[in-house]
């Protein structure tokens, strides 16, 4: 290991429940592999793929010489780059030289040591339903270990996990639409309730003047109070009808609200004190994406416990990155911190 850096093995000891994490995963192999060949027998139906991740070691790391990569490998390690962003990290620069030097034990074990913490990222990115960052780590446990115990399981969670967010997607979708209908319903019949009494009010206040004039010593009837009655129906007509258009295009807008489709979404560090006494916790953030799809502002709205990965969460969304949209779309997402995950 002469050109591996010491805090690998450092932080593979602090993390030692996650090779734990990963001998269960093993002996739990057999009984979740058999999942799938019961589900084999069941027709197919037209469910969603999981996303395409593209190669797990880009081309520009791969074109990289041996030295190159061997510098680039330890200063990501020295920044905590073990497995992210894409493109810029260490396993894809100990891969790459994997495969051009293959007979390098030091190689080899350096990638061992960076499995458990990309096993631990890709089960956080499955459990917050980000599934394209997911395949990627998982395509990365794949070249470092096609035989990894966990793989399976891994496989597994995208597609489920893609198949539950379409269905999601589609009954949100149906019950937006369902309520948009009724209160367009409703807005109708208040309508068509105050066109009827706007007529009513007309035709008494044409009745009242149809009236024949009494004696002269008898007072005149005044037919002020029709008029006052036709004026507020129609008043009230008017506000009935500018809050249907009101409601109506607030329904249009919520139906027609853009989808993020995240492109990078790297997982927060976990701080070292909060590790070291063994914290979890979670935290709640929104933030706003521009039309660029960076993260253009992000603020913490519940933390628990508070001001304890505050700092992490933060700093982690700032570097996310998504899909280019029509207008900046401010949304809400929870980051766990948990040390055994």
């Amino acid at each position: 290991m002469s050109y591996v850096s010491k805090s690998v093995v450092v932080r593979a000891r602090l993390l030692a429940p996650a090779f734990l994490l990963m001998g269960l995963a093993a002996c739990s192999g057999k009984d979740e592999t058999a999942a799938p060949a019961a589900d084999a027998a069941k027709p197919a139906a037209a469910t969603p793929t999981a996303p395409v991740a593209p190669p797990a070691v880009s081309s520009k790391v791969q074109a990289m010489g041996s030295e190159e990569l061997r510098e680039s490998a330890s200063q990501a390690l020295r920044e905590n780059r073990m497995y992210a962003p894409a493109g810029d990290n260490a396993i894809e620069y100990y891969l790459a030289l994997r495969d051009k030097t293959p007979d390098d034990a030091s190689v080899k074990s350096a990638l061992t040591d960076l499995l458990p913490y990309t096993l631990i990222a890709a089960e956080q990115n499955l459990a917050r339903e980000d599934f394209e960052e997911g395949q990627r780590l998982i395509a990365l446990i794949e070249k470092v270990d096609p035989k990894a115990p966990a793989l399976p399981r891994l496989k597994q969670g995208i597609t489920r996990g893609v198949e539950v967010a379409a269905q999601r997607t589609t009954e949100e979708t149906d019950r937006v639409k369902r309520e948009a209908e009724a209160k367009t319903k409703q807005l109708a019949e208040q309508q068509k309730l105050a066109e009827q009494r706007t007529r009513e009010a007309a035709a008494a206040q044409q009745i009242a003047a149809q009236q024949p004039v009494a004696a002269p010593a008898a007072p005149a009837p005044t037919p002020a109070p029709a008029p006052a009655a036709a004026d507020t129906a129609r008043r009230e007509a008017e506000q009935r009808q500018q809050q249907a258009a009101a409601q109506a295009a607030a329904a249009a807008r919520q139906t027609a609200a853009p989808t993020l489709r995240p492109v990078s979404t790297p997982a927060p560090r976990y701080p070292a004190d909060a590790l070291r006494s063994n914290t979890s916790g979670e935290v709640l953030v929104e933030i706003t994406v521009g039309t660029d799809g960076s993260v253009t502002s992000a603020r913490v709205l519940r933390a628990t416990p508070a001001r304890t990965f505050d700092r992490e969460a933060l700093s982690a969304v700032k570097r996310w990155r998504f899909e280019p949209v029509a207008a900046p779309v401010t949304t809400r997402r929870t980051l766990a911190f948990s040390p055994g995950n």
